[in-house]
């Protein structure tokens, strides 16, 4: 009876995954149809138009590398610092069991909610305005649960007879760190930061909230900057009425996955040679 049921679930379980993937197979295809044509190095190179012929997305584009690029600089080193110190520093009391559990429920906060954060902390109180550095922040306190998560996972499969073996040679526990640890789970850490980066790229309502500019006609030069993100731009085009606009949206689209593929691709890559070194 049970072997019966197992059957069943597996086989309702294929059949979903295998709509899904048709369902994604066909959008995707829809996508680059209405994108065939528009995709050019005029309209990558051009600033949004209210004329559908003009329009490019490099303001767009420049201001979400900005943004991911700050963001990175800022959440990684604080995320994967943090894992390692509640796995292999932070004494296992209520307080820091109280601050994994409060970790873990911030992965799964809606984003809008960290876009009206950061409006009120970076962009009021702290009178950065809404400018490149104030948007950073706020996808960094987007994506921190998420990268602290992974890194605990990961730091969690290293055996812990290499982190001994390491402690009896005579190294402390920052050396085992540095030397044992870090280098073994790296590669579950870039899965990690995969993920958050990937989210990062795609959100559009916490930019919504700290930069909400669509026409923008300058690049930005600096993290105090004025900005605007590649999922504000898309999501404005199709609320044009004109129909080239869609068209717009949907090579917009193609050019924002080409960047998310390419981002993940050099990650993939990284985690590819920390495992085949270690």
């Amino acid at each position: 009876m049970k072997k019966h049921i197992d059957k069943i679930i597996l086989a309702g379980l294929i059949t979903a995954i295998t709509i899904v993937l048709v369902v994604l197979a066909t959008l995707l295809i829809r996508i680059i149809m209405d994108a065939w044509g528009w995709i050019d190095w005029q309209f990558v190179t051009s600033y949004p138009s209210r004329k559908p012929e003009l329009s490019g997305i490099k303001s767009a584009l420049l201001g979400s590398l900005w943004v991911i690029g700050f963001t990175s600089l800022i959440s990684i080193p604080i995320g994967i610092g943090t894992a390692i110190y509640l796995e292999e520093f932070a004494e296992d009391n209520k307080f820091n069991r109280f601050i994994k559990l409060n970790i873990a429920n911030l992965a799964g906060v809606p984003s809008i909610i960290y876009g009206i954060l950061g409006l009120a902390l970076f962009v009021e109180l702290m009178k950065m305005g809404r400018v490149i550095l104030a948007g950073s922040l706020t996808m960094s306190l987007l994506i921190l649960p998420i990268i602290i998560i992974t890194s605990q996972e990961a730091i969690k499969t290293v055996p812990k007879d290499l982190v001994n073996a390491s402690l009896a040679l005579g190294s402390t526990k920052w050396q085992s760190v540095i030397k044992v640890i870090l280098p073994i789970s790296v590669p579950g850490m870039v899965s990690g930061i995969i993920l958050a980066i990937s989210r990062a790229i795609g959100e559009s309502a916490p930019m919504i909230a700290i930069s909400a500019l669509v026409y923008l006609t300058f690049i930005p030069k600096s993290p105090m900057d004025r900005f605007t993100v590649l999922p504000i731009q898309i999501y404005n085009w199709i609320s044009q009425p004109q129909d080239d606009f869609r068209s717009i949206a949907a090579a917009g689209i193609v050019v924002l996955m080409i960047v998310l593929l390419s981002m993940n691709s050099i990650a993939i890559w990284i985690r590819i040679k920390f495992q085949k070194r270690f």
